[in-house]
């Protein structure tokens, strides 16, 4: 975070400008404010590695902040010039609008984050064939019709989810809940991990574990997914693994309303900030995956290499690219030793976790009972 101060002041120059003209605009890895540029311009030169924002700012505390993290990091560390292009609004359009901005100011490399790009980079792709494109939380059945100058990377969820079911139960809680938002790959991919990691360490410790577990259907926080957690704190659930966008806030709105004991494990990014009942998160290390896909890229003279290229790239555990943010995380018994100790097997492939997405599809449990809600 301390990292982003000068990115945060940055950001809140561009935003004014957005309010005065409309247009998209951009800042560079100085944190000094680069003009708006217009999309039909030539090329100008003033970025090397541009990123394009999803829904949201630049300093969101989510997927925007962490993966432009990972582009000012890569341009630090080799001198290059980074900047971030905002659309102007939330359609494919005004996505795609960005996108040229960044080629027009000279980006060899253009970075988006989220499944809402894929139309948009759809016709980029092909339309500027010498840029490289890399897109987080891409898959190849969001672009079937993946480019060779397109890197799509997306990340081994369940492995992330798997780290906090078991360092749930090893820290002592014994009454879980699952709180997904709609049922797509990713967020089937976490709940399935935290059942298994829940039965793994329930296993390990001979006890017994109720584990909630429900998709509200919906990526957007309302009172009837408080309403429900609320009933779930009320009749004895201890900690709500909150995993689906801004279903978040009503996730965290219950656990304040139902006192100190009430927690939430977060999501994507580290959101222990957001208060005391928030113990750890799963992540994804977006900035360490934009880092080793732009070096990549570099090295193979500005396109991708054979690991990237016109694919979908799973990253986890082996690429250090899922986590518990240990040093941030609020646990009163699981160790750092025991997380490094599972973290390793996750890596060595020791320890596989299943990566069924298919929500109709359960894991199997002997220790963890699981109410499947509808």
């Amino acid at each position: 975070m301390k990292k982003l101060i000068a990115f945060v002041m940055a950001a809140t120059m561009a935003l004014s400008l957005v309010a005065c003209g409309g247009n998209t605009n951009s800042t560079n890895s100085t944190g000094s404010s680069a003009g708006s540029t217009s999309g039909n311009s030539a090329a100008s030169g003033n970025t090397d590695v541009g990123f394009v924002t999803d829904v949201g700012n630049i300093d969101d505390h989510s997927f925007n902040q962490y993966s432009f993290e990972g582009v000012t990091n890569f341009a630090t560390a080799n001198n290059l010039k980074a900047n971030y292009f905002r659309p102007a609004d939330d359609t494919d359009a005004d996505r795609l609008d960005a996108i040229e901005q960044a080629i027009n100011d000279g980006a060899k490399v253009v970075v988006m984050a989220g499944y809402l790009f894929a139309p948009c980079l759809a016709e980029a792709q092909q339309k500027y064939p010498d840029v490289q494109f890399l897109a987080l939380d891409v898959s190849a059945a969001d672009l079937p019709d993946t480019a060779s100058n397109t890197a799509l990377i997306t990340y081994q969820e369940e492995q992330a989810g798997y780290l906090a079911g078991y360092a749930a139960v090893q820290d002592g809680y014994r009454k879980l809940g699952f709180l997904g938002g709609v049922a797509v790959s990713a967020v089937v991919r976490y709940g399935y991990g935290f059942v298994q990691g829940a039965e793994a360490a329930a296993q390990e410790l001979g006890v017994d574990v109720e584990m909630n577990y429900w998709y509200s259907g919906s990526f957007e926080a309302n009172d009837e997914i408080k309403a429900k957690m609320d009933s779930w704190y009320a009749s004895g659930t201890e900690v709500v693994f909150a995993c689906g966008g801004a279903i978040y806030s009503s996730a965290i709105s219950a656990a304040e309303a139902a006192g100190s004991n009430a927690k939430i494990i977060g999501v994507d990014v580290d959101q222990s900030n957001d208060g005391e009942m928030v113990i750890t998160s799963a992540t994804k290390s977006l900035a360490h995956s934009v880092e080793l896909a732009l070096t990549d890229c570099m090295n193979n003279g500005w396109k991708w290499s054979e690991t990237y290229a016109g694919k979908e790239t799973k990253l986890g555990a082996a690429q250090d690219c899922v986590a518990l943010p240990m040093e941030s995380s609020k646990f009163t018994t699981f160790t750092q030793e025991k997380y490094d100790e599972l973290y390793a097997g996750l890596r060595d492939g020791s320890i596989v976790v299943d990566n069924t997405s298919d929500p109709a599809v359960h894991p199997e449990t002997t220790r963890v009972t699981v109410d499947w809600q509808e």
